[in-house]
């Protein structure tokens, strides 16, 4: 199915837990446990309203953060002491110089793009991170053990135009050029079990790291 960009922006619109996720707060947490030493200059792409900016900046001092984001509404509500820049876009295709980012944060976003703009996602990550910089992004795990014993999907969720398996995004992020590839658990269960339990279908979302070197 192919979805143009009005359709994407809808889509998202129409996704209204994403402004009020009780993880969220802990999800910007375990990304800041991830940055480089010296990280200053954060994209945060699918910044939705904010909170995980304000999460950056309380945890580490003297960070420069932008936001995207593909809907308009979102970004007009975001705190400009806390966002330096904000962008209306999506993330195949952002307009800034390479080289600008120590560290691309994406939350449960790569989950929102279609299947053929994965890739060209990925690679304008890479242009955009300087040397040594990383990504890091949490999507939904489709083997995650609870959705298939309740035979739900990642993609039952309207605006989750694709799926991601653990080895499938290892393979993608080797692909365009990301070394130092990570994977650890995320979402609600690394409350319990931190990030490192060795069997990965007990976490209903992972994180994967990539470094650009």
């Amino acid at each position: 199915m192919a979805f143009d960009n009005e359709t994407l922006v809808n889509l998202n619109r129409g996704q209204e837990v994403s402004a009020t996720d009780t993880f969220t707060g802990e999800r910007y947490e375990q990304f800041v446990k991830h940055f480089p030493e010296r990280t200053v200059d954060v994209l945060d792409i699918g910044c939705n309203t904010g909170r995980g900016g304000a999460i950056m900046m309380s945890k580490v001092s003297g960070l420069r953060v932008v936001g995207l984001d593909c809907v308009p509404d979102r970004l007009a509500e975001l705190d400009t002491k806390v966002y330096a820049q904000t962008i209306c876009g999506f993330a195949d295709q952002v307009d800034l110089p390479g080289n600008s980012f120590d560290v691309i944060v994406a939350g449960e976003i790569i989950e929102h793009v279609p299947s053929k703009d994965v890739y060209p996602t990925l690679c304008e990550c890479f242009r955009l991170l300087r040397l040594h910089g990383k990504l890091l992004l949490t999507t939904p795990n489709p083997a995650y053990l609870k959705n298939k014993l309740q035979h739900k999907s990642v993609l039952l969720e309207p605006s989750h135009v694709s799926q991601h398996t653990i080895r499938s995004m290892r393979r993608k992020m080797e692909d365009v050029g990301y070394s130092h590839i990570k994977i650890v658990g995320s979402g609600k269960m690394i409350r319990h079990v931190g990030q490192h339990f060795p069997i990965s279908a007990v976490y209903g979302s992972y994180l994967a790291s990539g470094t650009k070197w």
